[in-house]
C-alpha cells in the first residue's frame, strides 16, 4: 500500500466571473501573470517547494488550457510514478452524474483518489491566488497542536475584515468561532482558504454532510468539524499574498513585481516558481525602443516605448507605439503609433495601428460596473482592434471588431462592445 503523509488537492474549477472577458475562454488559475506564467504556478511551485509530491488538481470551467499547461507536472517536477500531479474532473458515475457543485463537493467526489494514497493529512488549495508559503511549515504547527483542522489565515485591516470568513480564537490561537463576512467583525482573522485536515477528519465530515446541496468548506465542513468538538487551530501567515479575483487586484499584482523593490519577488533562488516555458527566442528592443521598469517576456519585440508595464512573451510592440502602466499577453501584436494607457490586453490580440486605448474622461461601464472600473481598459483574447480608433476607460472590448463598430471612430468611456460570438 502506497503512504503519503500529506497530499495536497488544489481547487482549480472557477471561472472567475469577476475576471470579466479575460476568463471568457479559460478558467482563472490559466490566466497567465507576471509576463511568463499562469496563476496556478504559483500554488503548485508552493507544493514543490515545500516537499509536498502528490496533488490532485481538480477543474470543471474552461479546462483545456489549464490541463495542457500542466501535462504530466515536468515543470514542477511533478511527474512522478507514484505520486505526482493528477488533472481531476468530474466524471460520469454509474448512479449519478454531476457537476462539482461546491467546492468541498468537489473534494468528496475524488475520496477514491485520496484514499489510494492512505495519506494522514491533506492540504486543501486555492488555484487562483498569488503567494508564496511553505506548507510544511504549517503542517509542523498543526502537529504541534495536535489539530484536527487548520485554517490558513491572514490579518487585514478591520475595515475590510467584512470581506471575509473571520476565524476569532481564544489566547493559543484555537478557533472559537467563525463568521461568514460578519457586519460587525469580532476580529480581523480571514481565512485564506487554505486548510489542513486529518484525513480522518475530514473524510467522516464529507460523508456526514454528503447530501447537503453545493457542500462547501466554509458553511459546512468546518461547521460540521467545530460542532463535533474537533480541535481547529488558525495558522497566521504573514507574508505576501494577493486574491487576484478582480481586474483591479489582478492589475496590481501585476504593477507590484515592477517596483523598484518588489513586495513579490519572482527573482528568489531559494522559492522559485516554476512553470511551463515554450521555447522562444530571446527579446529583441530596436535602436529606437524605450523600456523602463517593465518585465518583458522571451520573443518579444520592441520598436516602440514601453514605460511600467507587465509584457508577455511572443509580443509585438510596433514603431513609435507608446505603452504605460499595462499588461500586454502573451503572442499579442500592438502596431505602429499605438497609445495604450492602463490597459490589460489578453492573449492573441491584433490591434491596428494607430489605436489609442484608455483615452478622456472616466464614465462609469454601462454593462458590468462591478467588473470594470478603475479606468482600466479590458480586451479579451484573440480580438482585433481595426486601425485609428479611440476607446475611452473602464471600457471592454471582446471579439474581432470592425471599424463600423466604432461609431466616428471612438468607442467612449463606460461602453462595452463585446461581439455576439464572444457572448
Amino acid at each position: 500500500m502506497i503512504k503519503k503523509e500529506m497530499i495536497a488537492m488544489l481547487l482549480a474549477g472557477g471561472q472567475g466571473s469577476r475576471l470579466g472577458v479575460l476568463t471568457a475562454k479559460v478558467a482563472k488559475p490559466a490566466v497567465a501573470f507576471g509576463g511568463k506564467y499562469r496563476i496556478i504556478d504559483f500554488p503548485l511551485s508552493n507544493c514543490i517547494n515545500s516537499g509536498v509530491d502528490t496533488v490532485g488538481v481538480l477543474t470543471q470551467y474552461q479546462p483545456l488550457r489549464l490541463n495542457t499547461h500542466i501535462g504530466i507536472g515536468i515543470p514542477w517536477d511533478l511527474d512522478r510514478n507514484i505520486g505526482g500531479v493528477t488533472v481531476l474532473p468530474p466524471y460520469e458515475k454509474s448512479t449519478n452524474s454531476e457537476w462539482y457543485t461546491g467546492t468541498a463537493n468537489a473534494i468528496f467526489q475524488n475520496l477514491d483518489y485520496m484514499e489510494s494514497f492512505n495519506p494522514e493529512y491533506i492540504l486543501i488549495l486555492s488555484g487562483d491566488h498569488i503567494y508564496k508559503m511553505d506548507y510544511e511549515v504549517m503542517l509542523d504547527y498543526h502537529k504541534a497542536n495536535h489539530a484536527e483542522v487548520t485554517i490558513a489565515v491572514m490579518p487585514v485591516p478591520m475595515e475590510e475584515a467584512s470581506r471575509f470568513g473571520i476565524m476569532i480564537t481564544d489566547e493559543n490561537r484555537r478557533i472559537t468561532d467563525f463568521e461568514e463576512k460578519p457586519e460587525h467583525p469580532r476580529s480581523n482573522l480571514a481565512s485564506m482558504g487554505i486548510y489542513i485536515f486529518n484525513w480522518k477528519t475530514l473524510k467522516e465530515a464529507l460523508l456526514a454532510m454528503a447530501d447537503q446541496p453545493a457542500l462547501d468548506f466554509g458553511k459546512h465542513v468546518i461547521p460540521y468539524c467545530h460542532e463535533k468538538g474537533a480541535p481547529l487551530y488558525a495558522y497566521e501567515f504573514n507574508g505576501y499574498w494577493k486574491d487576484v479575483g478582480t481586474l483591479n487586484s489582478y492589475w496590481e499584482a501585476n504593477m507590484e513585481l515592477i517596483d523598484i523593490v518588489p513586495e513579490f519577488n519572482l527573482y528568489e533562488e531559494y522559492w522559485k516558481i516554476y512553470t511551463k516555458s515554450d521555447i522562444l527566442p530571446p527579446q529583441y528592443m530596436s535602436e529606437d525602443s524605450v523600456v523602463e521598469r517593465c518585465i518583458v517576456g522571451e520573443g518579444t519585440d520592441v520598436y516602440g516605448k514601453v514605460y511600467n508595464s507587465v509584457i508577455g512573451c511572443g509580443v509585438t510592440i510596433g514603431e513609435g507605439a507608446v505603452i504605460r502602466d499595462s499588461i500586454v499577453m502573451n503572442h499579442t501584436v500592438i502596431g505602429p503609433g499605438c497609445e495604450v494607457n492602463k490597459a490589460i490586453v489578453a492573449e492573441n490580440v491584433q490591434i491596428g495601428s494607430n489605436v489609442k486605448l484608455g483615452v478622456g474622461e472616466e464614465a462609469e461601464n454601462e454593462t458590468a460596473p462591478h467588473i470594470y472600473n478603475h479606468g482600466l481598459v479590458t480586451v479579451g483574447e484573440k480580438s482585433v482592434i481595426p486601425d485609428g480608433v479611440s476607446v475611452g476607460k473602464n471600457t471592454v472590448i471582446a471579439g474581432v471588431t470592425a471599424a463600423a463598430d466604432y461609431p466616428d471612430g471612438y468607442l467612449a468611456s463606460g461602453k462595452t462592445l463585446i461581439k455576439a460570438e464572444e457572448r
